[in-house]
């Protein structure tokens, strides 16, 4: 058996730390697999909080939640930037939340026009960090190979490494031999 993707390795340091009951965040929610996972793990008596600046983004997180049978009571899909995410989460719960999964880069299916810009990214790292709670956790998936991805990742790798050790733990998954351009993980967990 060889390594784990980048994507389920950040699954499964998700699924190491969050219980039901927790309040958990989809910074990007794309075609809302993550948001699924996250919704799966939190069950009925946690908190999902999803956020994407497309509108398809959030038919097609629906759309997928309700195909899988789960309820929408305790979704809360925002058509807005990931960079506002604090303004989009009651005060109450600043410093409570447990997990906050980004997967940077372009809505899968669409047109790459779109994309996650670095100044927003940056952001929305330090926004999430400061939402969470003691032991809880940022997994970043980049990817460099597309136009502008490279930037991001570069910026959000040199933001982790920035970070105070007694303010959090980084962590980088990477496959060292393949190409430059293939995907990795940033992961963060707050002190």
């Amino acid at each position: 058996m060889g390594f784990i993707s980048v994507l389920a390795y950040a699954q499964q340091l998700i699924k190491e730390r969050v219980h039901p009951g927790d309040i958990v965040i989809d910074a990007t929610i794309g075609n809302g697999n993550d948001t699924l996972s996250l919704l799966e793990q939190v069950r009925e008596r946690g908190t999902v909080y999803g956020f994407d600046i497309q509108e398809a983004a959030l038919a097609h997180t629906t759309a997928r939640i309700n195909a899988a049978g789960r309820s929408m009571d305790n979704v809360h899909l925002v058509l807005d930037n990931h960079a506002n995410m604090a303004r989009h989460i009651p005060m109450h719960e600043h410093g409570r939340v447990a997990a906050v999964m980004f997967n940077l880069g372009y809505l899968p299916g669409a047109e790459e026009v779109i994309i996650t810009q670095t100044p927003t990214t940056l952001l929305a790292l330090e926004a999430a960090l400061e939402l969470l709670r003691p032991r809880g956790i940022i997994t970043t998936v980049l990817y460099p190979g597309h136009e502008g991805g490279d930037v991001e990742a570069a910026a959000v790798l040199d933001w982790a490494r920035g970070l105070s050790s007694n303010r959090a733990q980084s962590l980088c998954y990477r496959f060292v031999n393949t190409s430059p351009r293939s995907p990795y993980l940033i992961a963060i967990e707050k002190r």
